[in-house]
């Protein structure tokens, strides 16, 4: 089983590709798409749609988890992250990839025990949990393969 963790985001998309077998959690890849230097809010929506299909379509995962934005005091941003997650889901559910989204607390909860942990945190547990060797310098990555995890871990409860 493959899972695809996604940490949306306009300036920074983390995400990351899980891989289970027999009981193993291996990271066939983790990156950070860089989407700041694009002047336009819709070419940066356009390029994380087209890169979560080109992800989809190379490590052909069966499922997504994707990190819920939070709620913020800044309206326009969090509208934005909205859009950003709004994109990646539709790249997804246009690739047939069945979606899951989660809290940043219960991710946080899943993966460290801890529902307040710092990103360090989580990236810490993430870097113990799984057999490859992750980036740690890329929190958003990290963000990303700590919601895949958390998608494991609830899947495993049910």
């Amino acid at each position: 089983m493959k899972i695809l963790g996604v940490d949306p985001g306009t300036n920074n998309l983390g995400y990351a590709v899980l891989s289970i077998e027999n009981r193993k959690l291996m990271v066939l890849e983790h990156g950070v798409f860089r989407l700041r230097k694009m002047d336009s809010h819709q070419d940066k929506l356009y390029q994380i749609f087209l890169k979560i299909v080109e992800i989809i379509e190379k490590f052909q995962p069966s499922e997504m988890a994707i990190e819920a934005p939070f709620h913020g005091k800044n309206v326009q941003s969090m509208l934005k992250l909205g859009r950003a997650q709004g994109v990646a889901i539709a790249a997804a559910l246009h690739q047939q990839i069945l979606v899951q989204e989660y809290s940043p607390k219960k991710i946080k909860l899943a993966v460290t025990g801890n529902g307040n942990a710092s990103k360090e945190q989580v990236a810490a547990m993430v870097d113990q949990l799984v057999t490859s060797k992750i980036d740690r310098d890329l929190l958003d990555a990290t963000d990303a393969l700590a919601a895949a995890l958390c998608h494991h871990f609830q899947r495993k409860i049910c």
